[in-house]
């Protein structure tokens, strides 16, 4: 902890001064400001999203399981909140850091105010004026663990400091099937049905299933638990594997599951936390970023097309593989068929002769952007050939 976190925090937690509500991260760093949504304590790992728009998917998405999440842009709930927009069932954040709240709800959709519903749904937050520090701190140390203390959790900095040390962080944490459905369920095709895809849940978003049924896929979605037996059981013309929250390598129920996937032959599209899935069971490994990648203003390059989409991201772990050329794996020669151009992360890849593919970020994006929309359909057409696929079709798919 720094000396001047230590003054400003026997000043205004201790000793009764302006601050009702504090930020705590776990190297000693400390924010001060007023309470937003409910009141009481909260740990998770400090991250931060740079979207101006989505807020309302963003509390909604599985994957910030166990995160506090800051938003960048300065105005938060001024769209209120809706119940079309929701992601899932509940709000999945672990907190909410914001910088002005918005003071009054301007849409026609809103039914209720965003910090009404932060309360409703039990969700300590805190309004600071210094969200642009806490992003600059982040992407200089990294994301770590935090809490966020109002109410009648207040109490001196230094022991709070403790407290979030206390917390769990994110290495190792397999989290998937505390986000996942608990019981299989199906999401009927609009209008003919034309494929049955057998969709796991490792943290699924509404609108995955959604953008999939558009398309003539009956989804019949699946708990994380669910095996390989499980998943060929269906006959499924396709698999996908969702977005969720967690460390990958800690996931090996579902790495085991899609090799069983893998050996059959079937074609197979994974999202994010569905991409690290596949490239465990294809042999690579994976890590944690930095601060990782969570907002809609992601730069992503097609290496095979060379074409850059704006994409949105929420990831803080990647996939370790080589950028140039291709590489072995147990199922045949594999490539990265797209990266990050900010950082060259691999954001995507392919197998060259069986028919799947993945990519790290949300082609489904509720809240924009949609330019890579048309990943759906090139799912579609892996089954539409029937799982047959040659190096050549795979390239164009």
């Amino acid at each position: 902890m720094t000396e001047r976190s230590e003054r400003a925090g026997r000043h205004d937690t201790a000793a009764g001064g302006a601050a009702t509500a504090v930020l705590v991260l776990e190297d000693g760093r400390v924010f001060h400001g007023t309470p937003y949504g409910a009141e009481g304590e909260t740990f998770g790992e400090m991250v931060f999203n740079t979207g101006m728009t989505g807020y309302q998917e963003t509390l909604t998405d599985p994957s910030y399981h166990r995160q506090i999440v800051a938003m960048t842009a300065p105005h938060i709930g001024n769209t209120g909140v809706n119940d079309e927009d929701p992601e899932s069932s509940r709000v999945w954040v672990a907190g909410y850091v914001v910088r002005e709240p918005a003071r009054v709800s301007s849409s026609w959709r809103a039914n209720r105010s965003l910090d009404d519903y932060l309360k409703e749904h039990g969700v300590v937050g805190i309004a600071i004026p210094g969200t642009r520090a806490l992003t600059r701190h982040l992407r200089e140390r990294g994301a770590m663990r935090a809490g966020v203390f109002s109410g009648q959790a207040l109490a001196p900095v230094g022991e709070l400091v403790e407290r979030v040390r206390r917390s769990p962080g994110m290495e190792g944490a397999d989290l998937a099937e505390q986000v996942s459905a608990a019981e299989p369920y199906v999401i009927p095709a609009l209008g003919e049905k034309k494929y049955t895809v057998a969709a796991v849940d490792l943290g699924i978003k509404s609108m995955t299933p959604h953008r999939m049924a558009e398309r003539g896929c009956e989804v019949h979605v699946l708990p994380a638990t669910a095996t390989a037996e499980d998943i060929l059981a269906l006959d499924p013309d396709g698999v996908f594997f969702s977005n969720g929250p967690g460390d990958p390598a800690a996931a090996d129920g579902p790495v085991d599951a899609l090799r069983g996937v893998l050996e059959a032959g079937k074609p197979f599209f994974g999202i994010c936390f569905g991409n690290q899935i596949f490239g465990r069971a294809l042999g690579l490994g994976t890590y944690k970023l930095r601060y990782g990648h969570r907002g809609v203003n992601q730069p992503v390059q097609d290496r095979r097309t060379g074409k850059v989409e704006i994409s949105a991201h929420n990831h803080g772990f990647a996939v370790r593989a080589p950028l140039e050329g291709t590489f072995d794996t147990p199922y045949g020669p594999a490539e990265v068929s797209h990266v990050n151009l900010n950082d060259d992360c691999v954001e995507g890849l392919r197998l060259l002769d069986r028919p799947a593919f993945s990519v790290q970020y949300h082609p489904e994006a509720a809240a924009g952007p949609h330019d890579s929309a048309s990943l759906f359909d090139d799912f579609c057409k892996l089954m539409e050939r029937g799982g047959t696929t040659t190096t050549e079709e795979n390239k164009g798919a």
